[in-house]
């Protein structure tokens, strides 16, 4: 195994960030075979282990995660963040789960046949890993392990790269869940590969790197998630990103308000993810005797009202405000569509729901909104990998051209490739792992 590859290595200078990136890089490739030609079961069983050793370094783990909450306290970090970094028992068991249904997931068959062409051969469709898969995320160290098991279903290798809030929660998880689960299935555990400095110009340094890396998954907080996807493309580098989030709820005239009240509650349960209410939208209807009514359900889950005239920007991501994250933009909207063209012009497209017991009205709604996840009676919360798909994601992609969009999953983390071979071949062929 290269020198490389522990997340131990001494955090470099700013001046060697983009060399240490790129060993990285080349330590993740040169280790990447041992996981590409590994039979399924290999694969699942390094996930299972995973699982298991959350539970057998759960002490490491908290520890190193306790040491970088104390320091984001000590920064004055807020309550949003702090939620997003902080890992507890609880929140390592439901990982655990995750991973273990991750491995209980069938795998995609590796070739399928398109159609016999002239001559005896056959047409193949292949599915085959990316190679090096790169990730930029900050301060969410559970997400170390949604993106390392689902490179690892997809037998991608990969170099992950979070910011400082996060660095010794990701190290742990690296150290002593990630990698000595690869070992134990007889994986080269150099797959997977976390920067070990917190410079922001290891990020940008893993956006140049187009033949050793050329995917990375970006993940952060809106402009400087921007900002890498733009330096990618100038290195001809694909990204698939996670900048912008915020969900939307329009309540229509014809709403059950029991259901609404449920609704708002349980979009403002965690206030520093992206699928969060951010923006509820009212009718004209009953805007003025429901407003007061939601305004104190929110008061009493500790979540301000921002009501017009706004001092922001309608759509604004209350998530990525750590000083004002538990606050909710209430505006009116004029009917369904007047609501569904705020939420395509004036937010990120993320997600956004109708509460109404009108069918027309709610497919008048779904079908006007262009945005990723669209609901009728139930809250953007569940635009989510695991919650939505039942399998973990490595972001949710806003993209709006062909291609992964909304969750992306394993399955998004390969590319086609198209064999033309006699048809004899094809009927001795595997098309199992």
């Amino acid at each position: 195994m290269c020198g490389v590859t522990t997340a131990r290595s001494v955090a470099p200078t700013t001046a060697d960030v983009a060399v240490v990136v790129a060993d990285r890089a080349v330590a993740a490739a040169a280790a990447a075979a041992t996981l590409a030609a590994a039979p399924d079961a290999v694969v699942d069983g390094a996930l299972a282990v995973m699982a298991d050793r959350l539970g057998a370094a759960r002490e490491a783990v908290l520890e190193a995660n306790a040491a970088d909450v104390a320091k984001a306290r000590e920064r004055g970090t807020g309550p949003a963040l702090l939620d997003r970094l902080e890992l507890g028992p609880a929140r390592l068991a439901d990982m655990a789960v995750q991973l273990r249904t991750l491995a209980g997931i069938p795998h995609d068959a590796p070739q399928r046949e398109v159609r016999d062409l002239p001559g005896d051969l056959v047409l193949l469709e292949r599915r085959r890993p990316v190679g090096v898969v790169g990730a930029n995320y900050e301060a969410r160290p559970n997400v170390t392990i949604d993106i390392a098991s689902q490179l690892v279903k997809s037998r991608n290798a990969g170099v992950l790269r979070t910011g400082s809030a996060a660095l010794g929660s990701s190290t742990a998880l690296v150290d002593h869940v990630v990698a000595p689960a690869l070992t134990a299935v007889g994986v080269d555990p150099a797959v997977i590969q976390l920067v070990p400095s917190p410079d922001r110009e290891a990020a940008f340094a893993l956006v140049r790197l187009p033949r050793l890396v050329p995917l990375v998954i970006v993940r952060g907080s809106g402009e400087s998630t921007r900002a890498l996807a733009r330096e990618a493309a100038r290195h001809d580098v694909r990204v698939l990103a996670h900048a912008d989030g915020g969900g939307v709820l329009y309540v229509h005239p014809a709403a059950d308000r029991a259901k609404v009240r449920d609704l708002v509650t349980r979009s403002v349960d965690r206030l520093g993810v992206c699928n969060r209410l951010n923006l509820l939208l009212v009718d004209d209807a009953v805007h003025d005797d429901l407003v007061p009514e939601l305004s104190a359900l929110l008061a009493g889950l500790g979540i301000a009202v921002s009501r017009p005239p706004h001092d922001h920007p309608r759509g604004y991501e209350w998530a990525l405000d750590d000083e004002r994250s538990a606050t909710v933009t209430v505006d009116r909207a004029s009917g369904p569509l007047d609501a569904a063209r705020i939420a395509n012009e004036e937010t990120s497209g993320l997600a956004a729901g109708i509460a109404t017991e009108d069918a027309a009205a709610a497919e008048a709604f779904l079908a006007a909104y262009t945005g990723t996840g669209v609901f009728w009676n139930a809250p953007t919360r569940l635009l989510d990998g695991f919650k939505l798909l039942a399998v973990p994601e490595t972001g949710i992609n806003l993209d709006r051209v062909p291609g992964p969009r909304g969750p992306v999953t394993f399955r998004d983390l390969a590319v086609r490739q198209y064999a033309v071979v006699p048809r004899v071949a094809a009927a001795h062929s595997s098309t199992g792992g």
